[in-house]
């Protein structure tokens, strides 16, 4: 969430970021609300002190022995003057909290301008694409003919957007959940296992509520939502907290299945795991001292990327456009992942700086040198997200007698098999 004084003090600035993201918040109507609020609060204080007044005249009456009814009877009237304007104040901070938790983050200067991902700046690449002197079949193509995947009995037991392992497809997915945890544990994350439930308060933290409402699926009889992302849950962990400064930075990772309705994509990357309902992800977490957080933000992509040259894979890193960043991120890498099967990049991990836009819904601060509290600026990044990362180990590392290499790095994980067939 902005801080109030940010919208009134820079309105065309917070209204420019919100078009260049696609977002249609009233910004006129909150600084109307604001106006408002603080004339209520202006009148208030001053009935207040008329009702102090009033209140020293019928001491004073009293103790004189003179008649202090009429003093009464205004000191009467304020209060209730009073309590109709308390009673204004509060459905104006209602309206002005429900429009302000609408704004989005500002974008961060480095950013480039853009309506969609057309607009994306791709900066690095690593590796180079693999050549092959045979037909590579997609993932679900070359992943039902080795018995790793069942996208029929998925679809049978659940609907579309679901996908079921078997064999060592399922072995293969818990040696990249493992060996992404074991790396990232090495490097210094702390790991964590989290809540898949959560309270709106949660989801309305990391800033999944109110705009993603129709993205999650949410448990209406306990008034729970499942986590699209364990963000949400591990960002969480320091809700309505004030820590020392000496625990930052903190860094945390967790492994978690994800749910997510896409109810805005409907129609997009129907086959195979491409976009599914329910998958797996190892998730990093980072919450660190405001003047630092761009930096982390490169180690994080730095982390993120760890994996992936681990496992032998190309991808290339890009910057979002405006209007490709989430409603809560001031700035976005996403790892784009060749997938020589489908022919095409795949998003596998986005890595994102919020600055102090989460820490802000969530009331987490740190107290500073000089004892201020201070909120902090929260990070993220999927370190790596499981479906597109299977579909891309079954695409790039498959071999021309249908069978799939194992990369050198997960083979210990699966029994020091070297191949799938």
């Amino acid at each position: 969430m902005l801080d109030i004084k940010i919208i009134r003090d820079n309105p065309d600035l917070v209204k420019a970021g919100a078009v260049n993201k696609n977002d249609k918040c009233d910004i006129d109507l909150i600084l109307d609300l604001d106006t408002q609020r603080r004339e209520i609060i202006r009148e208030v204080e001053s009935l207040k002190a008329e009702r102090n007044q009033a209140s020293a005249q019928i001491a004073k009456k009293k103790k004189a022995g003179e008649d202090a009814e009429e003093a009464i009877l205004a000191t009467r009237q304020l209060g209730e003057q009073i309590a109709a304007k308390d009673q204004a104040l509060r459905d104006i901070e209602t309206r002005l909290s429900e429009q302000t938790a609408r704004v989005p983050n500002l974008p961060h200067e480095s950013v480039p301008i853009g309506r969609d991902e057309l607009a994306n700046q791709v900066i690095r690449e690593w590796g180079t694409k693999s050549e092959y002197n045979f037909k590579v079949l997609p993932h679900w193509e070359i992943g039902e003919k080795l018995g790793l995947l069942d996208l029929s009995a998925a679809t049978a037991m659940s609907g579309s957007g679901f996908w079921t392992l078997r064999g060592m497809g399922a072995r293969l997915q818990r040696a990249l959940i493992q060996y992404m945890l074991d790396l990232h544990i090495a490097d210094g994350f702390v790991e964590v296992a989290v809540p898949f439930l959560v309270t709106g308060d949660s989801m309305f933290g990391t800033g999944q509520l109110p705009k993603l409402a129709d993205d999650m699926y949410h448990v209406e009889s306990d008034d729970l939502w499942l986590i699209p992302t364990a963000e949400v849950s591990v960002t969480n962990l320091y809700r309505q907290q004030i820590i020392a400064e000496e625990q930052l930075p903190i860094k945390l990772v967790a492994h978690s299945p994800c749910f997510r309705r896409e109810a805005g994509a409907a129609g997009k990357d129907t086959r195979g795991l491409l976009r599914v309902h329910q998958f797996d992800k190892v998730e990093m977490v980072k919450i660190v001292k405001p003047d630092d957080s761009y930096n982390e933000l490169e180690t994080l992509t730095a982390q993120a990327e760890k994996v992936l040259q681990g496992l032998n894979l190309h991808y290339r890193v890009a910057t979002l456009a405006t209007g490709d960043l989430s409603f809560a991120s001031a700035k976005t890498y996403d790892l784009e992942l060749w997938s020589a099967g489908v022919g095409r990049y795949l998003e596998i991990s986005s890595i994102s700086n919020f600055e102090s836009f989460q820490a802000r819904r969530m009331n987490l601060r740190y107290r500073d040198a000089n004892k201020k509290p201070v909120f902090p600026h929260t990070l993220n990044g999927s370190g790596l997200a499981l479906p597109r990362l299977m579909a891309a180990i079954m695409e790039n590392w498959q071999n021309e007698d249908g069978t799939i290499t194992i990369p050198k790095v997960l083979q210990s994980y699966m029994g020091g098999a070297e191949q799938i067939r």
